[in-house]
C-alpha cells in the first residue's frame, strides 16, 4: 500500500494554466535572481530541500493558493535537485519527455524512490494533482508577491 498524499515528502505542483508565467524569476533583474537563488542554495546546504542530492540546483518558488479568494500568494523558495524539480513541475516534464528531452520514467521513479511508495501511490497522487489544476485553472487568480516585492527590476 502506497503513501497517502499527506506523507509524501515530494509532491506534484502544478501552476492553474492562468497563472503560467507568473513568476517572480521573470520580474527581477538577472543579478537580483542570482543573489535570490543562491542564498536558497546556501540555506539547504549546497543540497536538494527534498532528497538532499548534491550537485546541479533549482531554485524553486513555492506558492501557497487561497481557492475561495483565488489568491495565488509566494511564500518562499527551496534548492531542488533536477530531478525533484521535474516532479513538481510534472506537466511540463511531459511536454519535455514527449519531445525526447527527458526521461519522464527516470522522474517517476526519483517520485516512488523518495516517497518510499508504489506506482498506484504515484497514480493517485497524479490524477488528484491533476484534478486541482483543472479546478484552479478555471480562475483568474491574483498573484501576492508579499515580502519578495522587493526584490523586483527598478527601471532606470
Amino acid at each position: 500500500m502506497g503513501r497517502q498524499d499527506k506523507e509524501l515528502r515530494l509532491t506534484i505542483e502544478l501552476v492553474p494554466k492562468t497563472s503560467w508565467g507568473a513568476n517572480l524569476r521573470s520580474l527581477m533583474s538577472n543579478a537580483a535572481w542570482d543573489k535570490t537563488r543562491k542564498q536558497a542554495y546556501t540555506q539547504y546546504g549546497n543540497k536538494c530541500g527534498i532528497c538532499r542530492a548534491k550537485g546541479r540546483l533549482n531554485c524553486h518558488e513555492i506558492w501557497e493558493y487561497d481557492d475561495k479568494r483565488h489568491i495565488q500568494k509566494l511564500a518562499c523558495f527551496i534548492a531542488l535537485c533536477d530531478l525533484c524539480h521535474h516532479v513538481k513541475h510534472f506537466g511540463l516534464a511531459n511536454i519535455l519527455a514527449a519531445e525526447g528531452k527527458l526521461n519522464l520514467e527516470e522522474v517517476v521513479e526519483h517520485f516512488l524512490k523518495v516517497n518510499e511508495c508504489d506506482r498506484g501511490a504515484f497514480e493517485s497522487h497524479a490524477d488528484q494533482a491533476a484534478a486541482k489544476w483543472r479546478e484552479r485553472s478555471q480562475y483568474d487568480w491574483k498573484v501576492e508577491l508579499g515580502e519578495f516585492k522587493v526584490l523586483l527590476k527598478v527601471d532606470s
